[in-house]
């Protein structure tokens, strides 16, 4: 597969003028291992995946010696990558004490969860990382792959020239997601099945939280319906028959297994404005819809506001992310029922949007004139600006 340009290369070569660890996290298939080894192209690196048995001892072999002697015993590389780190709970203390002992090898740990990860070897790591997170392919990531796609085109011009073309794209990743490998795939559709069976749910129940599959895919299913709604805790607990502690602790793993994302209410005023609800989100739609084996590219399919409204949050929360997450997301609900899909709070500043599939009125007046500030629509025709 040709390589996708991405825009977390800045932030990972900026990362590497520090001689802290770098910690890049995201879910299975997004594409790290490719990231790196692009960036890395040409450099002296040794790379350890530790999801095969035999590289993770030969780690715990070289962590038996001094750090001096360890890094030898791996070939002396000047950038020792370590995939799949979360695979092995010592990774973080075998890490921190070559890190403190000043070896000259820089040091990168990728995983595809930030379960154990985190959990393990940042609390080792405190002070002595630095975090990359890679989502899914952002659109315009993808628009750069495209045969008639320059680099010297503004975003006004394509979509002015190049309007069925961006219509198609848009459709396709509305329904297919954005996985490198599904979006450059002619069987997207295989794929997407594939990734959710063999990946996503190997990886949630490898955390060891969850033994039960078919308990895990029927919240998947429910979580999947209910995009862009305020979801019950205690409406998923009696449909599944399990305790509300039960669904909070499964809906922390989907987040930390970056399948989900929740978004806050927004409130300065508890008494006018809801503010302990969450409502729920897709990284990527692809997965969304292959658990319910939705795959329909028809723009009139039932669930498009839906699906439109995910997509707009996920790429906003996705780059966002992959900027180191300086923003806020949310969304806003008034006692009277005035709405905003998503405020975002940036600083002292605040912006609040209102996603519109084909268009429509203007945002809530009520937002607006309580934080004087204008609720901007986001339309489909429009989904390079925002």
């Amino acid at each position: 597969m040709e390589y996708i340009p991405r825009f977390a290369e800045t932030r990972l070569r900026k990362m590497l003028e520090s001689r802290k660890v770098i910690m890049v996290l995201g879910a299975r298939q997004v594409g790290k291992t490719t990231l790196v080894k692009h960036v890395l192209e040409g450099k002296n690196i040794f790379f350890l995946n530790l999801d095969i048995e035999v590289e993770k001892q030969r780690l715990l072999a070289a962590s038996n010696l001094s750090p001096k002697e360890a890094i030898l015993s791996l070939g002396a590389p000047s950038i020792l990558i370590i995939d799949e780190a979360q695979r092995l709970s010592e990774t973080g203390r075998i890490i921190k004490g070559w890190y403190d002992a000043e070896v000259a090898t820089k040091i990168i740990l990728l995983g595809s969860s930030s379960l154990n990860l985190l959990d393990q070897s940042a609390e080792s790591l405190t002070g002595r990382n630095l975090k990359l997170f890679l989502t899914p392919l952002l659109f315009e990531e993808i628009i750069s792959t495209q045969s008639w796609y320059s680099i010297i085109f503004s975003k006004e011009q394509i979509e002015k020239d190049f309007q069925p073309q961006i219509k198609t794209l848009l459709m396709q990743t509305m329904v297919f997601g954005n996985y490198p490998e599904v979006v450059t795939s002619p069987n997207k559709t295989e794929l997407l099945t594939n990734l959710v069976s063999d990946y996503l749910l190997k990886d949630i129940l490898q955390s060891g939280l969850l033994k039960n599959p078919d308990l895990i895919r029927r919240l998947l299913m429910l979580l999947a319906h209910q995009v862009g709604s305020e979801v019950s805790v205690n409406e998923l607990a009696v449909n599944l028959g399990i305790s509300r502690v039960t669904i909070e602790s499964y809906l922390d793993l989907l987040e930390r297994t970056f399948v989900i994302f929740r978004l806050p209410a927004f409130s300065t005023n508890a008494r006018k404005e809801i503010a302990k609800s969450k409502k729920i989100y897709f990284w990527d739609l692809g997965i969304r819809n292959a658990i319910l084996n939705e795959f329909s590219i028809n723009p009139l399919r039932s669930d498009i506001g839906k699906l439109w409204e995910n997509w707009v949050i996920a790429e906003i929360a996705k780059k966002n992310l992959q900027e180191g997450g300086t923003k806020s997301l949310y969304f806003w609900r008034s006692r009277g029922g005035g709405e905003v899909d998503l405020v975002i709070k940036d600083g002292e500043k605040i912006a609040g949007y209102e996603m519109k599939w084909s268009g429509g009125k203007a945002g809530s007046r009520v937002f607006s004139e309580l934080y004087k500030t204008p609720v901007n629509i986001i339309e489909s025709f429009h989904p390079l600006f925002f």
